[in-house]
């Protein structure tokens, strides 16, 4: 019953944007559904309906947060998006069942006895963290995938080819169904999404610029503007255009 943390990262509102588009989620869901009266809410009177909902949509955004960190930064994340909509929903919906359980109580006096209604009551709930959550990942993906530089070694280590081990990743460059990667060892093709590669560089400080192009923070040896767009030179010498749909995320981060 809350937005999620950015879930591509899957870790904590990280930035005064990212806990700003949360909240703003959150306080649009919460007025949708006091003003929908949703969930058998209607019965109560506005004031009623609209203090219960923005509470519990205000104390779920702020659950999510704590879930994020304390449990999905420990346990890592599935690859696949709808899996990890799936299990934050669920990590979020039935802990917070109880809150939603005690707060209709207090509002209109509903009484969860019965293991139907308690089924019925999570299942309530882990529909609309779902509905939080995914909204809040398709404007996250809109605003272009970020990752961050950590201790541990990225997962997509792994995928490089024999050639590239031990190799800097530079780039990676989406080719038709393949990816092209431009590493301090050379260029390789591989077979893969990069929406799925994304994830896999978590450790490594970067971000997507184009829809066919991530590159590393550390490849990037120059950067110009021109035509109202801009376009970043790598260590290879491969020059990268930078999107709209991404340049004001870079601009902030000062890439650009």
């Amino acid at each position: 019953m809350a937005s999620t943390p950015k879930i591509l990262r899957w870790g904590p509102y990280d930035d005064l944007q990212g806990w700003l588009r949360g909240l703003i989620i959150t306080l649009t869901g919460a007025t949708f559904l006091a003003y929908a009266g949703a969930f058998g809410s209607s019965q109560a009177s506005p004031p009623v309906r609209f203090a219960y909902w923005f509470g519990l949509m205000i104390a779920g955004w702020l659950w999510g947060a704590f879930v994020s960190r304390a449990v999905f930064a420990r346990i890592g994340q599935p690859q696949r998006l709808w899996l990890r909509i799936v299990v934050s929903s669920l990590a979020l919906s039935v802990p917070f069942s109880i809150v939603v359980a005690f707060a209709s109580r207090l509002a209109w006096g509903s009484r969860f006895d019965r293991l139907p209604d308690i089924v019925s009551l999570v299942a309530q709930v882990t529909v609309v963290a779902a509905a939080m959550i995914t909204i809040n990942v398709l404007i996250v993906r809109g605003a272009g995938a970020t990752t961050s530089a950590s201790a541990e070694p990225p997962k997509f280590l792994e995928r490089l080819p024999l050639k590239l081990r031990g190799a800097e990743i530079w780039a990676v460059e989406a080719e038709d169904h393949y990816l092209r990667l431009h590493t301090s060892k050379g260029q390789e093709l591989i077979l893969m999404r990069l929406a799925d590669a994304v994830v896999e560089l978590e450790g490594i400080e970067g971000a997507q610029v184009h829809r066919s192009w991530w590159i590393a923070r550390d490849a990037i040896t120059d950067a110009r503007r021109g035509d109202g767009r801009a376009t970043l030179t790598l260590k290879d010498g491969a020059e990268v255009p930078v999107s709209r749909t991404y340049a004001g995320q870079l601009r902030q981060r000062g890439w650009i």
